[in-house]
């Protein structure tokens, strides 16, 4: 009887869980790039009663008698799926249509740390030391986007080398002022001058891709870091390999889909319902066999 007690409060623990994971989900509905989650449920162990018996000449076999008792959580799986892509008409903005991941850095002296994320808002950060070029940088955090200065020679393979340079835009080039910038598809990017005409490709924007993109960490920040189960990380522009287009002026929107999560969430909660039914009958039970002496 103390089974159904304790198969019931695990049911209470882990369905409150799924409803963290319904919360978290809905709360993120309108976040740039995120990716929602799903929970799945796993029975714990069984308490086997009697071992199956093998069949006889005289009689056939008879099934083992187990007991489970309880549930636990199998997976929290991130949904790597692509989200709609809203237009922004910003140029900076910049959302990857398929597999891939922007790759940021810190910039650090020594060690600098490296991660990666669907949430291409970026903006024209102040250039460092005085100078005159301008780093793209991730508006939320400030980290800077790295890629290649100039563009990759077509062809190139795939590296597990990260890349090294800031995706920088001049103020002037050979003396002309630089009045635009274009991202195309393969994220290069060209300048507009100011006397009208358009640069030679001046910069690529990196992409990077993972094995199994599921498995990455996620950091908070729109942020995601290498796990040992994602793979690292290989590096090339867009299209390639497998990678998505970029698309200039549009960002990626959230992929959770609130019809699901309220379904979840209806889910969650009768499941909730269900388990602390079992709880109070139990209770019922064990109160009447306290007063069958009296």
């Amino acid at each position: 009887m103390m089974r159904s007690l304790f198969s019931a409060i695990s049911g209470l623990r882990n369905h409150q869980l799924l409803m963290d994971n319904v919360g978290n989900n809905i709360a993120n509905v309108n976040t740039t790039g995120f990716k929602g989650s799903r929970v799945t449920f796993q029975d714990v162990i069984s308490q086997t009663l009697r071992q199956a018996g093998g069949p006889t000449d005289q009689r056939g076999g008879a099934n083992p008698l187990q007991v489970g008792l309880g549930v636990q959580v199998g997976t929290i799986d991130t949904m790597i799926t692509q989200g709609n892509l809203q237009a922004t008409d910003k140029p900076t903005d910049v959302a990857i249509q398929g597999d891939g991941y922007f790759v940021l850095s810190d910039n650090a002296q020594t060690n600098p740390s490296y991660t990666f994320t669907r949430d291409g808002n970026l903006s024209l950060g102040v250039a460092p030391n005085g100078g005159t070029d301008r780093p793209l940088v991730h508006s939320a955090t400030g980290l800077h986007l790295k890629g290649w200065m100039p563009p990759q020679a077509s062809g190139t393979a795939d590296t597990t080398t990260a890349p090294t340079s800031d995706v920088t835009i001049p103020d002037t080039q050979n003396g002309v002022a630089v009045t635009g910038f274009n991202i195309d598809s393969t994220g290069v990017i060209t300048l507009t001058l100011a006397d009208g005409t358009t640069s030679a490709p001046y910069a690529q924007i990196a992409v990077a891709k993972f094995a199994n993109a599921a498995g990455l960490n996620r950091a908070g920040g729109n942020l995601f870091t290498p796990s040992a189960n994602s793979g690292a990380a290989s590096y090339n522009g867009a299209a390639v390999g497998g990678r998505g287009e970029l698309k200039a002026g549009f960002l990626e929107m959230s992929n959770v889909d609130l019809a699901a999560q309220f379904t979840n969430m209806i889910i969650a909660q009768r499941g909730f319902q269900a388990n602390s039914r079992i709880i109070t009958a139990t209770d019922e039970v064990l109160q009447d066999l306290v007063n069958i002496k009296r």
